[in-house]
C-alpha cells in the first residue's frame, strides 16, 4: 500500500518512511502543498498523510484539490489542536484528524481503519461488529442472527457510518447526509438517534465500544 506524506517537517519525514516502509508501507514524500498535489497525481497513493501548516498551499487547499478527483482516505497530522481546524479539514474531505505529538501506534491504527474503510467503500456489502451484521445492499440489520428493525432515519445514520467504518464522521456531514439541506443545523436530532441506535445495537448503551461519540465533532463506527 502506498502512502503520500505531505509535510515540511524533514526531520517528522525521515522518522515516518522508516517506520512506515517497517510495517510494509511503500512510502513517497512531499515537502509542501504544490508537491503534494503533483505527486498524487504522478503516484496515485492509496492514503494520504497531510499536515495543514505548509508552504505555497497549506492543507485545506490540498484537501479541496485532492477531492477533485480521487478518493483515496486523506488523514491528517496537524500540531493545530482547535475543534474549528478539525472541523474545517473533516468538512473540506479529510477522513480523519490526529494531532502532533502522537503516539505512532495510534498512528498505524488510524491507518488500518482507513485501510479497511478504503476497501469497504469499493467492494465489501456487509459489515460486521460484535454481534451485529449490517448488509449495505439488503438495508438490513442482524443482531445476534435475529433482524432488528431500524426507523428510515436510524438507517441512514448507520449506513452513512458503516461506508466510512473507522473514520471521523463530523456533526455537519451527517446533518446533510440524512436530511439533504444545508439549513438543518440542530445536532440534537443526531444525539437522539444515536442513542437510539446504541440501545438497539450495543452490549452496553450507556458505555459504547461502537458507536462512539468524539466530542465536539462528530462519531466514528469502530469495528472488532
Amino acid at each position: 500500500m502506498k502512502v503520500l506524506i505531505a509535510d515540511d517537517d524533514p526531520q517528522l519525514v525521515r522518522a515516518l518512511r522508516i517506520t512506515l516502509a517497517a510495517h510494509g508501507y511503500d512510502v513517497v514524500a512531499a515537502p509542501d502543498g504544490a508537491a503534494a498535489i503533483t505527486l498524487a497525481a504522478k503516484e496515485h497513493p492509496d492514503i494520504v498523510l497531510l499536515d495543514l501548516g505548509m508552504p505555497h498551499l497549506d492543507g485545506i487547499q490540498v484537501i479541496h484539490a485532492l477531492r477533485g478527483w480521487t478518493s483515496a482516505p486523506i488523514l491528517v497530522v496537524s500540531g493545530r489542536t482547535g475543534s474549528a481546524d478539525k472541523v474545517d479539514a473533516l468538512d473540506a474531505g479529510a477522513d480523519d484528524y490526529v494531532t502532533k505529538p502522537f503516539q505512532i501506534d495510534e498512528l498505524l491504527a488510524r491507518l488500518r481503519a482507513l485501510s479497511r474503510r478504503s476497501g469497504a467503500s469499493v467492494g465489501d456489502a456487509s459489515v460486521t461488529f460484535g454481534d451485529i451484521a449490517i448488509d449495505l445492499s439488503a438495508k438490513s440489520v442482524t443482531r445476534a442472527g435475529e433482524r432488528v428493525h431500524l426507523t428510515p432515519t436510524e438507517w441512514r445514520m448507520l449506513e452513512f457510518l458503516a461506508r466510512n467504518p473507522g473514520a471521523l464522521v463530523t456533526r455537519q456531514s451527517l446533518l446533510k447526509e440524512i436530511w439533504a439541506s444545508e439549513q438543518v443545523s440542530d445536532s440534537g436530532y443526531l444525539r437522539l438517534y444515536m442513542s437510539q441506535l446504541r440501545k438497539k445495537l450495543e452490549v452496553d448503551p450507556a458505555n459504547p465500544r461502537h458507536l462512539l461519540t468524539e466530542s465536539g465533532m462528530g462519531y466514528r463506527l469502530v469495528l472488532d
